[in-house]
């Protein structure tokens, strides 16, 4: 758990403030006056000497990391809240890129006082340091400035201020433009292969550029050609500002601000260099990416996605219909399996859809991002429950699939509604093949994205089809039975246990109030269930009678007050949550949570790490975690060769997991990736075993 020191700087009659003291850090709030002069505009400014090894953040912290706050007022005369920000350096930290500061640094800001006399200024301050951990901190200041005649002229603190003036970046000179290729253009006199030996771009906003991706630039007499890599699926075509660092042969730099508009990109003339003035560790590398190739990996994917345990329980209530082909004429079964396929296809192409313009919008989306939200995972399990119910016969819909009731003739709807279902537990798991073929989705053209959807939905859906289209193979299924009607019942038996999981994803997200409203929920949602079913047994008697027409509106009743409940869950405090499953493992002997920080700490010590990125909803890291990590054998070779064991937990919305994944070529969970002492980190498998495990640990894994 991180801790937050807070202190309260007494007052100062001098130009700074009484200090807050950490063990990383010590700040105060100071002013470039000793007094205050008529009609004068005070420059404050929180001044942070941080010890060796640690930092703080920028405007844009990066990758990682949190930018510090500024709030400055005087007696009701005037506020401020504005930093004028000196050009940070660059920190790679475990294949992400930070900007950050470190040593002494002052965040100035500039207030304008109303009227004259004396004043006395008091300041909230909120700053992040990082260095094996982070530690995010806090302050109150006071500072008392007397009243002056006249100018006081620059007080004693004024070297401070005239340093961070001049580690401001200088408003560009050069003409600036960004193209949709992600070329930074500028143009203008004194530009030249002789002026410009170094280049680097640093953007005032995180989420737009892959930052830590190196950034190539050309350089003729007037231009330089800065080539930046979009993040994947950020469409960009709007202004974009930052700070572009120029750097000499004599190491000599000018950091420039600018603000480039939409234009088209500098030719290349000269040969193309690297930005290296400061080191960039560079993710993981992916294999080069083609729409075939990436089809192919979408459909076995899907295929695979068959096999996986989430999808199971629906799976097996689709076998059902499957038994039923037995007996079935094979036009019925054939549009059965076209109904569930279209099911299946036009979810995954609307989840991906979905995916895509959230990643446009700029957030960070990855597969099975749903999950990570405690109102989905309560509605799927109560879904689930009901799903339940009805294959125990507390109420009736006919067994081809959830829903099959509403087109009673054909059931096709209920073939539809059964494929959208499957894709939406199918989710939580990722098969072989899917994580190359997401991140190609998510980071090529919309409409190569939607087609690598298709493709993974096909591959869901194609043993089904298999089965309807192939003379024969349906009527080797067997007959139609009694078994069936245990066989239904049976089943409910996987989806009540999955419920069961579910609760525990819900109580790792929200903590043990969203566990109880969540079985509140569905115990309401049983009752309501009850009633229908007895109130469809009694309609067949008796027909619709009032004591049918009250207990079907009762049932409607009672689900609306679930709802309400549901509602609860999504409005429910954020902060009053279990401990997420990250912090847990720090009970657990031999793990690290993962924080990039201590990753890059790890790696410069020379010691070997394994990275496992995974979440409570993910059921393929729960069972490589059974069947490899949490095997003796490995847990044994971790230990005999000292082996950094670090997990990141996505159950919850993570940035910094989330920007770990993207920068080595994944969008969701699971990721492995294992770092030998002084080498390139290598990403194993998403399916695990012992075996594969023990080989990469020993380097003999191909």
């Amino acid at each position: 758990m991180t801790l937050c020191p807070l202190a309260w700087g007494g007052t100062a009659h001098a130009a700074e403030s009484t200090p807050v003291t950490s063990d990383h850090d010590v700040a105060t709030l100071v002013s470039d006056r000793d007094a205050i002069g008529p009609g004068q505009v005070l420059h404050v400014g929180l001044h942070l000497k941080l010890k060796p090894g640690w930092h703080t953040y920028w405007l844009n912290p990066g990758d990682a990391g949190e930018a510090p706050t500024l709030k400055v007022t005087a007696d009701g005369r005037g506020q401020s809240e504005r930093i004028d920000w000196p050009t940070p350096v660059r920190i790679s930290e475990g294949g992400l890129m930070s900007y950050a500061y470190t040593g002494d640094v002052l965040l100035p800001e500039a207030l304008t006082l109303h009227g004259n006399g004396g004043a006395t200024l008091k300041a909230h301050a909120e700053w992040l340091v990082c260095a094996s951990t982070c530690v995010p901190e806090s302050g109150d200041f006071t500072l008392a400035l007397p009243a002056a005649p006249n100018d006081p002229g620059v007080g004693k603190d004024g070297a401070i201020f005239a340093r961070a003036a001049a580690a401001r970046p200088m408003p560009s000179p050069f003409a600036a433009s960004i193209a949709a290729d992600g070329t930074l253009s500028l143009t203008g006199q004194g530009l030249s292969p002789q002026s410009v030996e170094r280049a680097w771009f640093m953007p005032a906003t995180t989420g737009v550029i892959d930052q830590v991706a190196p950034q190539k630039f050309e350089v003729t007499d007037g231009r330089l050609a800065l080539h930046l890599k979009w993040m994947q699926g950020v469409k960009h075509d709007g202004d974009m500002s930052g700070i572009v660092v120029l750097q000499d042969a004599a190491d000599q730099s000018s950091s420039l601000w600018i603000d480039a508009r939409p234009g088209a990109g500098a030719a290349a003339s000269t040969p193309v260099h690297a930005a290296t003035a400061a080191p960039v560790a560079a993710p993981i590398a992916a294999p080069a990416t083609s729409l075939p190739r990436m089809l192919l990996f979408a459909f076995l994917g899907g295929l695979i996605l068959n096999l996986m345990p989430c999808v199971f329980p629906v799976l097996a209530m689709k076998a059902l219909s499957v038994a039923k082909m037995g007996g079935a004429g094979r036009q019925v079964a054939l549009r059965s399996a076209l109904a569930y396929s279209g099911g299946v296809m036009g979810t995954f192409a609307l989840l991906g859809g979905l995916m895509l313009v959230l990643r446009a919008a700029g957030s960070a989306a990855g597969w099975g991002f749903q999950f990570q939200s405690p109102v989905f995972v309560v509605a799927v399990c109560w879904l689930l429950f009901a799903m339940a119910l009805n294959l125990l016969g507390v109420f009736e819909i006919t067994t081809g699939g959830i829903g099959q009731d509403i087109v009673p003739k054909s059931g096709l709807g209920g073939d539809v509604l059964t494929g959208l279902l499957a894709v939406v537990v199918a989710t939580p798991c990722t098969a072989p093949f899917m994580g190359a073929a997401i991140a190609a989705a998510l980071g090529g053209p919309a409409w190569a994205g939607i087609a690598i959807f298709l493709a993974m939905g096909l591959g869901l859906a194609a043993p089904y089809l298999l089965i309807a289209g192939v003379p024969g193979v349906a009527s080797r299924l067997p007959r139609p039975g009694a078994w069936m009607s245990v066989m239904k019942q049976f089943l409910a038996f996987p989806l009540l246990a999955t419920c069961v999981w579910l609760l525990w994803v819900a109580g790792l997200q929200r903590g043990a109030d969203v566990v109880a409203m969540a079985t509140g929920g569905a115990v309401a949602l049983g009752f309501a269930a009850w009633l229908f079913g007895m109130a469809q047994r009694r309609a067949m008697i008796d027909g619709p009678t009032r004591g049918v027409v009250f207990s079907r509106v009762l049932a409607v009743v009672t689900v609306a007050l679930a709802f309400v409940v549901l509602s609860r869950v999504a409005t429910g405090p954020a902060d009053a949550v279990a401990p997420p499953a990250t912090q847990a493992t720090t009970a657990q002997a031999g793990i690290v949570p993962f924080s990039t920080a201590r990753l890059d700490a790890a790696r410069a010590q020379g010691k070997p790490v394994f990275i496992d990125m995974t979440a409570a909803w993910c059921i393929t890291c729960m069972v490589n975690e059974r069947v490899a990590l949490d095997t003796g054998a490995v847990q044994s070779a971790f230990r005999d060769r000292g082996v950094v064991y670090m997990k990141g937990d996505w159950t919850n919305r993570n940035e910094a997991i989330g920007a770990y994944l993207r920068a080595h070529g994944r969008d969701g969970v699971p990721l492995y990736v294992y770092y030998p002492p002084h080498g390139d980190g290598q990403v194993l498998p998403q399916i695990l075993s012992p075996g594969l495990v023990l080989a990469t640990l020993q380097g003999k894994a191909g």
